[in-house]
């Protein structure tokens, strides 16, 4: 009898302790912690595109940079060393140094793009298939554990609105997602359609170009201008402070004042805004800010992007660029017809629009043969979700750098695996408890908390969360980083396979 495709699958596939998924910021951290946490452990990682870096890899429209200060976007066990707003090249290095100073290289896979993963019951393995996309062959691998570090939106593509008239524009149309080789913008009347970090770092990288630059905004969002540096790491290094206590003290400092200023963002509102708006309006005026930064919503709803050296305002300030707010009606043969009646004349458009929500990776996922939807599981702390064993997500903070959830995440999986060891576990999942029974299920976050656009069009696919802090993503750091590691492990939550019988709530 010949063998099932199934089986020929599972018989040619390799197998690993844990496999993590891509080797971004976060990914590369995972691999690390593996080495550190769980050395007698093997692990691979495995990424779609050519090279390590995710977001800094794909992105590279002009000035790409970050919008979190890299003393707390950076890992925790490795100095930064730069200015605090790094651009992508200077990250890029930051990660390569990380992976060739802890010998991680023989770790990953590049060019492995995943297209399914099936859990399997029977055998309590993860079967992994994927395409390597350099050669076109099919590989499957098979693992103990999967640690999803993809990240949260497609790289592939960003996300466009369709508006009327597209078609008829005679110019060009970038998303700075998919920037192309030549953009072709030297005296050019360009318009960037965005408010975001995107549009503000986009358009005084590419102001001096362009015959002018526009960013066309429906609604303004929050800055922070300031200077690129911060004085305190200068002081240290002046008195030859070793850079690893200059990393963890800057980073302590930053964070405390990062604490303090959401707090106050929450008990003082109107204190705050007017703060923002003091210091955008020490580059543009009162009357600009007014017209044109004061946003309508209180701080940190959205996120907030701080803007070194205040670089777009004083592209504005220099009449390089130029901000309009006001809604499109549709595009038009030469440029954008706006609800006021204006027509904004350009030759090229670029959408900053933002991006869409990708669930872990697209990848088609399955347990014991059922199609899994995450949107019916609930989340337990944004990392786990009932009835999806032996697999953790990697969701980082919308207040606080990325990186940050991305470490104590790390810990909570290595002493995981640690714990499953000991209990000679093969299997654990999350299951709703006796006393969660009647707990409202609710949406993922909040709109009430945060809501940027990207979030509230892909919401629907997020797994639900429950009123209690167990079953939510708090999108607090200065909570989890104590809580995290204060998980216990034989908490009620946790179902492993062999322990004491009991009947978990379904997350209908």
């Amino acid at each position: 009898m010949n063998a099932s495709p199934l089986a020929t699958t599972a018989a040619a596939a390799e197998h690993f302790d844990v496999l993590i998924v891509g080797a971004g910021i976060s990914g590369v951290g995972a691999a690390y912690h593996m080495t550190q946490q769980c050395p007698a452990k093997s692990f691979v990682v495995l990424e779609a595109l050519e090279s390590f870096g995710g977001t800094w890899l794909t992105h590279k429209y002009p000035g790409i940079r970050s919008d979190s200060d890299l003393y707390t976007f950076g890992y925790r066990f490795k100095p930064w060393v730069g200015p605090p707003i790094a651009t992508a090249e200077e990250i890029l290095s930051y990660m390569g140094e990380v992976i060739e100073d802890n010998d991680l290289a023989p770790h990953i896979r590049y060019r492995h793009k995943i297209l399914d993963a099936s859990w399997s019951s029977e055998t309590n393995l993860w079967t992994v298939d994927a395409v390597r996309e350099d050669t076109g062959e099919r590989v499957a691998f098979t693992t103990n554990f999967l640690w999803m570090c993809q990240g949260y939106y497609r790289q592939s593509a960003g996300y466009t609105p369709e508006w009327p008239g597209m078609a008829d524009f005679k110019g060009r149309i970038i998303h700075p997602q998919t920037w192309p080789d030549d953009p072709q913008l030297d005296g050019k009347k360009v318009v960037v359609i965005g408010s975001g970090a995107t549009a503000a770092t986009l358009i005084p990288n590419i102001a001096d170009a362009c015959a002018h630059v526009t960013m066309l905004q429906r609604s303004p969002t929050y800055f922070v201008p300031g200077r690129n540096a911060i004085e305190l790491a200068d002081q240290l290094r002046e008195l030859d402070v070793e850079e690893a206590w200059i990393h963890e003290i800057v980073r302590r400092k930053i964070l405390h004042d990062q604490a303090a200023f959401t707090q106050r963002s929450f008990h003082e509102p109107e204190v705050v805004k007017q703060e923002l708006l003091a210091g955008v309006s020490a580059f543009v005026g009162p009357e600009v800010t007014a017209e044109h930064f004061t946003p309508r919503y209180r701080p940190w709803r959205q996120r907030i992007a701080f803007v070194p050296d205040g670089d777009i305002f004083r592209a504005v300030g220099a009449g390089k660029a130029s901000v309009v707010t006001d809604e499109i009606d549709r595009f038009v043969e030469n440029g954008i017809l706006l609800k006021s009646g204006k027509v904004l004349e350009a030759d090229v458009v670029i959408t900053a629009t933002g991006f869409d929500l990708n669930v872990l990776g697209d990848i088609a996922f399955t347990v014991d043969g059922r199609p899994l939807d995450f949107s019916q599981s609930v989340t337990y702390r944004g990392m786990m979700f009932t009835g999806v064993p032996n697999l953790v997500w990697v969701f980082g903070y919308f207040r606080a750098s990325w990186t940050l959830r991305a470490d104590l995440i790390a810990d909570f999986v290595c002493r995981l695996l640690g714990h499953m060891d000991r209990k000679g576990a093969k299997k654990v999942m999350v299951a709703l408890r006796p006393e969660d029974r009647d707990m409202p299920l609710l949406p993922w976050i909040d709109p009430e908390n945060f809501n940027p656009g990207y979030l509230m069009r892909g919401l629907h696919l997020l797994p639900r969360r429950g009123d209690k802090p167990e079953w939510q993503h708090t999108q607090d750091y200065w909570a989890e980083k104590d809580e995290l590691p204060a998980i216990d492990l034989d908490e009620a939550c946790f179902v492993y396979e062999g322990a004491p019988a009991r009947t978990p709530v379904a997350a209908e």
